[in-house]
């Protein structure tokens, strides 16, 4: 029924908007995506949907299908990441510290996270719609030593956080934690964890830092095609255990992420686009989004 719904809204010659400029990936749109099966397309949007045959019947799974957004919802979302000559998205500006940052009135999201978890591999696949925007990727851990800020349009803004833990800035904690704290247009902190390694003692660190800010969060889950479902499931389990039993402002759904395979990427601008303000949600499903939101 998801697929029909989707594929009625998406006839040839209702593109969405064009790409321009440098090629995009062949996923980066929802409309792309039309032509593939329609299991594909359900695990693409909802990444979920594929361990789901896997788990007991014993295991609550209202946790993890909590923002389950309309087609139309997704579709709108997407054209917010389009760069056109009156929604202009770039990088702006970096900075070391809360002073060396312009004053900014647009709502911001930051994503922050161990070092190598696919931070800037995530926005960069968030931005596949607007290849000509640099988002620096790098193999090396410790790549990302600034906070870096990409405005999209007059809409919102994502800030690209350096990593904890391995090769991390020696101010990391100088350079997050007064941004975390006092900045006043942040709506969103997206805290990433390797989903083929688990919650480590650094992300539990970095989770309580979070918790102590008392300003809402989420969790996303990256790098879901590098284990196998075994590894992911029980991994996942153990970081909705956390999220129930030790956390108060974190988001209950945790965002399943695969940035080279664009798994769950639909869905995460849908949530950012929501949570921004960006978008009005024409079908919250089970949950109403004012709740830990």
């Amino acid at each position: 029924m998801f697929c029909l719904r989707l594929r009625r809204w998406l006839q040839p010659g209702s593109q969405v908007c064009s790409v321009s400029r440098q090629s995009a990936h062949k996923l980066a749109s929802l409309q792309k995506a039309t032509t593939l099966p329609q299991k594909k397309i359900q695990s693409l949007i909802y990444p979920f949907s594929e361990l789901d045959a896997y788990l007991d019947r014993s295991v609550d799974r209202t946790q993890f299908q909590l923002f389950h957004p309309s087609v139309e919802d997704i579709i709108k979302a997407e054209k917010l990441f389009y760069s056109t000559s009156s929604h202009k998205i770039d990088y702006y500006v970096s900075a070391e510290r809360m002073e060396h940052i312009p004053a900014m009135t647009q709502p911001e999201v930051c994503f922050i996270g161990r070092s190598n978890v696919g931070k800037s591999s995530l926005i960069k696949a968030l931005f596949s719609l607007t290849p000509e925007v640099e988002v620096r990727v790098s193999k090396t851990p410790g790549h990302t030593k600034k906070m870096n800020f990409f405005r999209v349009g007059k809409a919102f803004t994502i800030v690209d956080m350096p990593g904890y833990g391995h090769r991390a800035p020696k101010d990391f904690v100088d350079m997050v934690e007064p941004y975390l704290y006092t900045r006043k247009n942040l709506v969103r902190t997206f805290l990433l964890v390797d989903g083929s390694v688990g919650l480590q003692t650094a992300d539990m660190i970095a989770l309580e830092m979070c918790e102590e800010t008392n300003r809402p969060y989420v969790m996303v889950v990256t790098k879901i095609d590098k284990c196998g479902r075994g590894a992911l499931l029980t991994n996942l389990l153990n970081l909705q255990d956390v999220v129930k039993t030790q956390t108060t402002s974190c988001f209950p759904q945790p965002f399943l992420i695969s940035s080279i395979q664009f798994l769950g990427v639909y869905l995460l601008r849908c949530f950012i686009a929501h949570v921004t303000g960006s978008i009005r949600l024409t079908d919250t499903s089970q949950l109403n989004l004012t709740e830990r939101d």
